[in-house]
């Protein structure tokens, strides 16, 4: 009996697995099920290399600070180009100073990197105006009958012919010299270098050889060694002396002003005729191996020197 009811429970076991009951009067089918239909699949999802996009994206996509592409304008520059050739620094350098907003175009900061200078475009480099050329000096030992005047008529010309064929720059005199004054000029295109030596504060030295119409008194020359006033403004001498070996009327005078007209005024205001003046020394620089009416260009050392006064 007992082994009769566990026959009996795997019998019902096996109607439950086979998804019958036991008291359903529905005949059980012997029909092997219709095979179940599959669900529509949509289309398949295209797997995307990510890394591949990520390449094509670099190389569309624009570097910071790069300028967009145009079609290059005859006589273009680059702004780092431009700042190297006035000699401010190299172009890596200038680099530098436009990403740090330092640089101006015409007013305006330029932090672009390949930016392009047009001609007549006005470049400000930390606080200073540059000039495309590099800087340039030249020294002349002036002659007589040049002047650095524009407006004395046709009878004396130019001294800017005398350093004519020097550099391409454009270049200007520091300082000024009538057509009977003989003697050391500069000549340069760094703007802030004659604006320094043509200011009345410049502490740089000068050294004129002064010929007069008559030999000078020794108390005069103490007066002028004390210093003196003319036209209201205080001049001071740092030095004056006779001239060894010559009369008395050759006298050697040092003093700041690079201005010819004081040296003259500072004689004529003791009743002397000025006959001639020659600067022999400026700022350091002398007439040495320079004979009158050459030129030469000044060393890196000199223009240190210059820069430094």
């Amino acid at each position: 009996m007992r082994k009769l009811l566990i026959i009996m429970n795997n019998k019902e076991g096996n109607n439950k697995s086979s998804g019958g009951r036991a008291n359903s009067s529905r005949p059980h089918s012997n029909k092997p099920k219709p095979a179940m239909q599959k669900r529509a699949q949509g289309p398949k999802k295209v797997k995307v290399n990510t890394k591949v996009a990520e390449v094509a994206t670099d190389k569309v996509e624009k570097k910071p600070n790069q300028a967009p592409k145009r079609p290059k304008v005859k006589d273009e520059i680059r702004l780092n180009k431009y700042i190297a050739n006035s000699g401010a620094c190299s172009r890596r350098d200038a680099d530098i100073y436009i990403t740090s907003g330092t640089v101006k175009v015409n007013g305006i900061p330029v932090t672009e990197m390949g930016y392009m200078v047009k001609p007549g475009d006005v470049v400000n480099f930390d606080g200073a105006t540059l000039t495309p050329e590099k800087k340039v000096y030249i020294l002349l030992n002036k002659p007589k009958n040049f002047t650095t005047a524009f407006d004395e008529g046709q009878e004396f010309r130019n001294v800017l012919e005398l350093v004519k064929g020097s550099t391409t720059a454009k270049i200007g005199a520091v300082g000024r010299m009538d057509k009977n004054t003989t003697g050391l000029l500069l000549f340069t295109n760094d703007t802030d270098m004659i604006r320094k030596f043509t200011l009345p504060t410049n502490k740089s030295s000068k050294i004129y050889h002064v010929s007069l119409d008559k030999n000078l008194k020794f108390e005069d020359l103490e007066k002028i060694n004390k210093g003196l006033v003319l036209d209201g403004h205080r001049v001071f001498v740092e030095d004056i002396s006779y001239i060894e070996g010559e009369a008395k009327s050759e006298i050697g005078l040092k003093l700041r002003s690079a201005n010819v007209k004081v040296v003259r005024s500072i004689f004529e205001h003791f009743s002397y005729d000025v006959l001639r003046i020659d600067r022999v020394s400026f700022a350091g620089l002398t007439k040495k191996n320079l004979p009158r009416g050459n030129w030469r260009l000044l060393t890196e050392q000199e223009i240190i020197n210059l820069k430094n006064v």
